[in-house]
């Protein structure tokens, strides 16, 4: 029988308020026989950032589609601030979309891409212009509203984009990968301005993005996905730090895995048999666990201490170095095991050093230990 593994109790607890803001009920997608979205339930608070994160064709986008009114659900509900959205026209819904390629006029300027959104709205010209100026103010890009689309850079496409999906004043705004065509070093300038712009109109914001690192900064909390279905939910810290599966401890950032057996469990803390480590580990237990059960032993490469020099530690092994990533801000190194398995090992660069002063080098025979809190273990 599959077991799902324990989160242990001092993961963050995810509660829910009484009276949701989004609620998604039961819900299914099917195109003929390939089912999109499989019976996705999840509850969204308001105001808060959340994430749909998952690999190409997860389900993500489709369920964004569906929040949308673009597509309809084959099954299941979704609710929005109370009222049922079954039936509700995409127009009718207090929902508006940012859209990855931004989709601007080219011909319009800043000033008239942003007033096109409000051209349907019972607003007199002045309360129009009005508006278009508080929108072009809250993303400081009111020194470019004569300007066209080409003539600014892509960072300022992105925030006109966003005004203009602010501008009606939406309950609820759904960003589909929304920074994927900004460079990185802009893509991470503008994760924090989308968290600022967010916090200041306190608009509810559901944000889909394959990128991990762009999740984890922009989300309140995440929804991982795969195959159409929800793995878990919880905040960045929770998905992170208290992976309930071997897919989300995998997909969210690096780990290395290895096969474990439960042989002793004291109070707190689990002895474990774990051969390509060369013997007995420990590390924190978790409910439900039973001696001779079959665990997999995770651990993220920044948990893992190196050095050259065995330590007084129960939960050392030994490797060779094997590759080595210089990275600037820290070293990436890769360490075979004596069975050839690879352990993947962070080492922050906390001061200038040459290359003769690394922690360690090629080929060099290197110790590593973990701290028992540091392991994640897993059943699933």
């Amino acid at each position: 029988m599959q077991m799902h593994s324990p989160i242990p109790a001092t993961a963050p607890a995810d509660t829910l308020g009484t009276d949701p803001f989004v609620r998604i009920e039961g819900v299914t997608k099917r195109f003929g026989s390939f089912v999109a979205v499989d019976n996705v339930s999840l509850s969204i608070r308001k105001g808060e950032i959340f994430g749909l994160l998952g690999g190409s064709g997860c389900g993500k986008t489709t369920l964004l589609r569906m929040l949308a009114g673009f597509e309809d659900p084959s099954a299941g509900r979704i609710w929005l601030d109370g009222q049922d959205m079954t039936g509700v026209q995409p127009y009718d819904r207090p929902v508006n979309m940012m859209f990855q390629s931004y989709a601007l006029f080219p011909h319009m300027t800043v000033e008239r891409n942003v007033a096109y959104g409000l051209k349907h709205e019972k607003m007199t010209d002045a309360q129009r212009k009005d508006r278009v100026r508080e929108m072009l103010d809250l993303v400081q890009l009111t020194q470019f509203a004569h300007r066209k689309p080409h003539q600014i850079s892509g960072g300022q496409r992105q925030r006109v984009a966003l005004a203009r999906a602010l501008a009606r004043a939406p309950k609820l705004l759904l960003l589909d990968e929304p920074l994927a065509a900004l460079d990185k070093k802009l893509r991470e300038h503008t994760q924090f301005e989308l968290m600022n712009i967010q916090s200041q109109t306190g608009v509810t914001f559901v944000v889909v993005t394959h990128d991990q690192e762009e999740a984890m900064t922009l989300s309140d909390r995440i929804a991982v996905m795969d195959k159409g279905q929800v793995r878990q939910i919880g905040t960045p810290n929770d998905v992170y730090e208290y992976p309930n599966s071997r897919f989300v401890a995998g997909f969210i950032g690096s780990i290395t895995t290895f096969d474990a057996t439960v042989r002793k469990i004291e109070g707190s803390s689990v002895t474990l048999d774990v051969p390509a480590m060369g013997g007995r580990k420990i590390a924190r237990s978790v409910p439900g666990l039973s001696e001779g059960d079959k665990v997999t032993l995770a651990l993220r490469p920044e948990k893992i201490l190196l050095g050259r020099e065995r330590p007084d530690d129960p939960n050392a092994f030994s490797g060779v170095v094997s590759g080595l990533g210089y990275l600037g801000k820290d070293s990436l190194y890769r360490i075979a095991l004596p069975d050839g398995q690879i352990v993947t090992v962070n080492s922050v660069n906390a001061r200038r050093v040459g290359e003769d002063e690394r922690v360690a080098d090629w080929e060099d025979q290197v110790w590593l230990s973990f701290d028992p809190s540091s392991a994640i273990l897993l059943r699933d």
